[in-house]
């Protein structure tokens, strides 16, 4: 009959965050009472798949040490949305139909013309992301000709690479 809200009280025990909540007193014998129960927790990301409450009711005036308890397992799910951002520098090129590079030549123009490529990867949220794997295959011949010469990888921002092991294979 009617809604209230309710007093609760956060503490830890024993290395467990526990809310205790005060439901009513004096309640009479018999008495039914629903409770709905709205929690927010943060720091899941290492928490697995499921996080798992014990809720338990006790009486303050009951003589019974035994008191009734449920076990609630929520499932756990991250969320974030990822966006990949890439540019090209010049934005344009046209390559010759005619070009052939210097064999033998250590000099960059002799390689063809500079095209260099910028991804940037963000995490637009609300969670956080690790582990995260992005795979990226740059076409650098075209038959048995070379339509890019792949000179270098770097990363920024604490990321790991590994390279095609065709990376600047003339070492120029």
């Amino acid at each position: 009959q009617g809604q209230e809200k309710l007093s609760c009280n956060p503490k830890k025990e024993n290395g467990t965050h526990v809310v205790l909540c005060e439901l009513g007193n004096p309640m009479k014998a018999g008495a039914r009472i629903t409770v709905d129960m709205e929690l927010s927790v943060s720091g899941l990301e290492d928490m697995g798949d499921a996080i798992t409450f014990h809720l338990q009711l006790r009486s303050k005036n009951s003589p019974s040490p035994s008191h009734a308890s449920v076990t609630v397992t929520v499932p756990v799910e991250a969320e974030a949305e990822m966006e990949l951002r890439g540019n090209s520098l010049p934005a344009t090129m046209v390559l010759p139909a005619s070009w052939h590079g210097v064999q033998g030549s250590r000099r960059l123009e002799d390689h063809g013309i500079r095209v260099e490529h910028v991804y940037e990867l963000h995490n637009k949220g609300p969670g956080t992301v690790s582990g995260v794997t992005l795979s990226l295959a740059v076409p650098h011949l075209l038959g048995e000709h070379v339509l890019l010469y792949l000179l270098e990888l770097g990363t920024e921002g604490g990321m790991n690479c590994s390279q095609h092991p065709a990376l600047n294979p003339a070492q120029v």
